[in-house]
């Protein structure tokens, strides 16, 4: 259900990530974003392999080694990477030769970015084909630096908003938002649960009350009948830990068949 909440004025017009996803939710389509470590055996065919079963975009993590938003899963992938000599030039030198048609995000932390300077990474984004960015570790009042460059160099930055949030701060949050609002599902770090947090759908629901732009349900999401249950309020969901453990355990094409399942669970009316 969209909300008939006005859209907020951008000096920013919308980029490939917000316009594709607009134009599927309002065609009636839940949107689905697997998360994949870079760097991880098989990260590259694990992407073709998620466009090729239903996924809407994938959300490439560039490893880090003080990952404060993952949980153990991903840190252990992530660490894997970390040994075999990955880094952030090296995940975005291979995301050209992805070729896939889909939307492609990074999710990593400032310190990768702060590093080389906003300028430089925005500008690396782009040459990988990269359109958007997310940075679970930057706030909100320190954002300006990195989203006055990305704005300028065409990458969207997708902010996350907390459950614990009040509610004269989510305007402000999706404000500053690019390509869609990440809606945390519940306090913590990722990772895998046997139920969908109750926080998840009702922060989705707060948010849909103050804007018209894609909500996705992040954090928690941890199976296909839990990301039913988030679409039901949410326009879709971003599965990281569920995805990275069927990489690490199966490969890339028990990625391809779990995100074909959650499509397929998402996609029932």
């Amino acid at each position: 259900m969209t909300s008939s909440a006005p859209e907020v004025e951008r000096t920013a017009p919308r980029g490939r990530l917000e316009s594709e996803f607009r134009a599927k939710r309002d065609a009636g389509r839940k949107l689905l974003v697997p998360y994949i470590t870079g760097g991880y055996p098989g990260w590259q065919d694990a992407i073709r392999a998620a466009a090729a079963n239903g996924a809407d975009a994938v959300e490439i993590g560039v490893p880090f080694s003080d990952p404060v938003m993952d949980g153990p899963v991903i840190q252990q992938a992530s660490q894997h990477a970390l040994e075999l000599g990955t880094t952030p030039h090296s995940v975005l030198q291979e995301i050209p030769g992805l070729d896939v048609e889909i939307p492609l995000a990074v999710m990593t932390y400032y310190n990768l970015v702060h590093h080389p300077g906003v300028t430089r990474f925005a500008a690396d984004l782009v040459r990988s084909g990269v359109c958007a960015a997310i940075l679970p570790d930057l706030p909100l009042e320190e954002s300006a630096p990195w989203c006055g460059a990305a704005d300028a160099a065409g990458v969207e930055t997708v902010m996350l908003a907390a459950p614990t949030a009040p509610d004269d701060r989510l305007p402000r949050v999706v404000e500053r938002c690019r390509g869609f609002v990440y809606s945390v599902g519940l306090l913590g770090v990722t990772g895998e649960r046997s139920s969908l947090a109750a926080t998840a759908t009702a922060l989705a629901a707060r948010i849909k009350l103050v804007t018209d732009m894609p909500v996705l349900v992040g954090v928690g999401v941890s199976d296909a009948p839990q990301a039913y249950e988030a679409t039901r309020v949410a326009d879709g969901v971003i599965q990281g830990a569920s995805v990275v453990r069927r990489l690490m355990e199966g490969g890339p094409d028990s990625v391809g068949d779990y995100v074909a399942e959650v499509r397929a669970a998402i996609d029932a009316s």
